[in-house]
């Protein structure tokens, strides 16, 4: 039996990337026109990143917990559900989400590229809930001045902290993942003193040297996002992006992080958001609301490439259009497992990619 082969959650930090959040409109076409998406998925990341060798192109694709049910039913993985909101000092808010797009890549036009390919074959399937376009900021730092994701596991360690192995056998190889889009009050935070800044975040701003342990006030972001369980530390991979937008407003950090089980995120968000102990909060969200929050499963991508096959044969073309909202009788139906992208010469077994 092949080797099941995961998708890729530890790809390398890359210099662009996109977050797409999808809703799957109502009717079991665009349940099919996902299910066929997902079987797809790997072909469209290799045709589109061949035009740029070195890209470093790569898709991540989560699937919510309602969204599980609609296109897969049972089993079910063991820890999938929605994200719950956290009310704390401050608010941890859950927004809706079915499927989750994490491009990365060297460059964004190439994010933008498989971005488009993946929404063309999904046009009336589903709609829209959150879209940010994130980049690096000068040496990997945040909007806030501070690097990044100095801490993230790496190698084997990351593989270790993400991927599902025998405590869940059916689903081995997959990942969860959670996504918040925080907004920044920067005028807030840049009438703080950098001593005071370092504070909060627990390290120094300009070398980015973490602070001592006795120098660290318990309410730091680097304290209160570190958790161990029976003496070991417990890691997850984050890939936080800052984005902007002039014309909102808006300026922030997109938080993402994988990890082999949620309750690894919800612990740091649950310490950041009521505190430990309660009450002692990450002073970061003082300056940093949470707007967006959603949880996904990753499953792997051995899984994907069977998704069309496993859930069954897709309705018949001949299904009332009525079944996806605003769509007329007479435009063309979505493409069915048959006729999906026409570039069944791309596809590869997946342990040979």
């Amino acid at each position: 039996m092949p080797s099941t082969v995961s998708q890729a959650v530890d790809a390398r930090l890359t210099r662009a990337a996109i977050f797409l959040v999808v809703t799957i409109n109502a009717g079991a076409r665009s349940e099919s026109a996902v299910r066929n998406l997902c079987g797809d998925l790997a072909a469209l990341v290799r045709a589109v990143g061949f035009r740029v060798p070195g890209g470093e192109l790569s898709c991540v694709i989560g699937i919510g917990s309602d969204a599980w049910n609609r296109l897969f039913g049972t089993p079910r993985p063991k820890e999938l559900h929605p994200f719950r909101e956290i009310l704390g000092v401050h608010h941890a808010v859950a927004t809706p989400g079915d499927l989750l797009f994490h491009i990365r890549a060297t460059r964004t036009d190439l994010c933008f590229e498989l971005a488009t390919q993946i929404m063309t074959r999904l046009a009336g399937a589903v709609s829209v809930a959150d879209e940010v376009h994130g980049f690096k900021y000068f040496d990997d730092r945040d909007l806030l001045g501070f690097v990044d994701g100095t801490e993230n596991p790496v190698a084997q360690a990351a593989a270790e902290a993400t991927i599902i192995g025998n405590e869940d056998a059916s689903f081995t190889g997959g990942s969860y993942v959670i996504v918040q889009k925080y907004l920044h009050d920067l005028t807030k935070w840049n009438a703080l003193p950098v001593e005071e800044q370092e504070q909060i975040v627990g390290r120094k701003k300009l070398s980015d040297i973490e602070l001592e342990a006795a120098a660290k006030p318990t309410f730091a972001h680097n304290v209160l996002t570190s958790i161990s369980e029976d003496g070991q530390p417990v890691e997850i991979l984050r890939d936080n992006m800052p984005f902007g937008n002039f014309g909102k407003g808006e300026f922030g950090t997109y938080f993402i992080g994988y990890a082999r089980s949620p309750s690894r995120v919800e612990h740091m968000l649950e310490n950041m958001f009521i505190g430990k102990p309660p009450g002692n909060y990450d002073r970061l969200l003082d300056v940093s609301r949470a707007v967006t929050g959603s949880l996904f499963f990753v499953p792997s991508a051995t899984f994907l490439d069977n998704a069309a096959v496993v859930a069954g044969p897709a309705p018949s073309l001949a299904t009332n259009s009525s079944d996806i909202p605003g769509q007329a009788t007479s435009k063309p139906p979505l493409s069915s497992a048959d006729d999906s992208l026409r570039i069944g010469s791309l596809k590869k077994e997946t342990g040979h990619e």
